[in-house]
């Protein structure tokens, strides 16, 4: 875990200038769906209260989607509410239903680890100090020891199937030729028996999650609602899409994950770099503490100058030092720089530049391996003449170096074993000896 986290947490606040924390929850875009807005608004400005979330561990690592909910937790925290982090290790067993398809299950010992994996990462972004401390809770520890006999005469009795079956994702799944297992079915019950419980034990009346996660919402406050006679609530956050409709946090299939060995301080970065001008505000609303004034003054530099980049590299700065840190932060910029010749490439330590290169094209070979093949096997060329010409127009470096002849690749390597080509100014490739 960096060491320089809890100090960006003491530095995190609510904007002032809004009237009410939901004000400006709703500014930032973080409320989609919701009960009722006006009680909400009352609660959220009042006496503290205990609110929830849950991250079921069907991953080794949480990943931005989940950073949504994080943050919105932390917000919560910073204007004074009590937050309980549900770490699922019995719905990390069976998982939510997915629109398309069933789950693989996940073995015990496996959900278990993961468990821990992920409780790591939530203390990381909510604050264990002072009255408000966040909880780690596990729901494994009240669904464990329940019998199935007392689940269904306990629990299973307050739900109706009729609702059950109207749930978005139970629906989308009848439909589908892979129909619906009764283990997935009966999830809402087992994330419902979750709210119930909190309350009991915790007096907490908010649970917050994504508003593809509703259905599952609603079945806790109904059935805290049946048992206890009182009413509860929740929060739906928006699902987050690109301005053309695409996923949000997906590159090339793959989730952005908060685990540094799953996705590079690096790679997280020229993620956020690479937000598109029609996205990048609404970006910084809902993954940054930066204070309205300063989101509509880099929204302005968007509209004014958007060939500096400016709201996109503040993006990047500030979330990838949200989740890894001002030093590995700093790695990524200054690697970002030296591969496009504006830094020293010999100055980065190894870790740093391996992760550089994985998001490049990128080919093995040995010491003595050619430059002018290697432009063809990276695809920086289409062809050895290609090569050819290109050495001689100037127009290719080997670790920022032009060469102008062809070179052996042993003679250029960095940390013994690494090597950046470019063409021209931004076209890159990566080489790394091989064993």
């Amino acid at each position: 875990m960096p060491t320089d986290l809890p100090d960006a947490r003491s530095a995190q606040s609510n904007d002032s200038t809004f009237p009410s924390l939901w004000d400006e929850l709703v500014w930032r875009g973080l409320v989609h769906v919701s009960t009722d807005e006006a009680e909400l608004a009352r609660l959220l400005d009042g006496e503290p209260i205990t609110y929830y979330c849950g991250f079921d561990p069907t991953a080794p690592s949480l990943h931005l989607g989940n950073l949504v909910q994080l943050l919105l937790m932390r917000r919560l925290q910073l204007a004074g509410h009590r937050p309980l982090a549900l770490v699922g290790g019995s719905t990390g067993l069976i998982g939510d239903p997915k629109p398309s398809a069933e789950r693989t299950l996940n073995t015990k010992e496996t959900v278990a680890e993961w468990v821990g994996y992920l409780q790591a990462q939530v203390s990381r972004f909510l604050s264990a100090e002072g009255n408000n401390g966040v909880t780690l809770v596990n729901n494994l520890d009240w669904t464990a020891p329940l019998s199935a006999i007392d689940f269904l005469r306990d629990i299973g009795k307050h739900f109706r199937v009729g609702a059950m079956l109207k749930k978005d994702a139970v629906s989308a799944r009848l439909n589908s030729d892979a129909g619906i297992s009764y283990t997935e079915f009966s999830y809402q019950i087992l994330q419902g028996m979750d709210f119930l419980q909190l309350y009991r034990d915790y007096g907490c009346v908010l649970q917050s999650g994504g508003s593809d996660q509703w259905g599952n919402l609603t079945s806790g406050i109904d059935l805290v609602r049946r048992v206890e006679g009182v009413s509860v609530h929740a929060i739906g956050t928006p699902l987050i899409t690109n301005s053309d409709g695409t996923k949000f946090g997906k590159s090339e299939g793959n989730a952005v994950w908060l685990d540094p060995a799953l996705t590079s301080p690096y790679a997280m970065y020229q993620f956020w770099l690479n937000t598109d001008d029609a996205d990048v505000v609404a970006r910084l609303k809902v993954f940054t503490f930066l204070s309205r004034e300063e989101i509509e003054r880099l929204g302005q530099a968007v509209e004014q100058e958007p060939f500096k980049r400016e709201a996109q590299r503040r993006l990047a700065l500030e979330v990838t030092t949200l989740v890894h840190g001002r030093e590995e932060t700093e790695a990524a910029i200054a690697a970002s720089a030296a591969l496009f010749g504006q830094g020293e490439l010999a100055d980065l330590d190894e870790r740093t530049l391996t992760a550089a290169l994985g998001e490049l094209p990128s080919t093995t070979a040995s010491p003595d391996a050619h430059v002018t093949q290697l432009l063809v096997e990276t695809g920086l060329t289409s062809s050895l003449g290609e090569s050819r010409r290109a050495l001689a127009q100037g127009g290719v470096y080997i670790n920022n170096v032009k060469l102008t002849d062809d070179a052996v690749l042993g003679d250029h390597l960095l940390h013994g074993r690494h090597a950046v080509l470019r063409r021209g100014k931004r076209t890159l490739a990566g080489v790394t000896v091989s064993a």
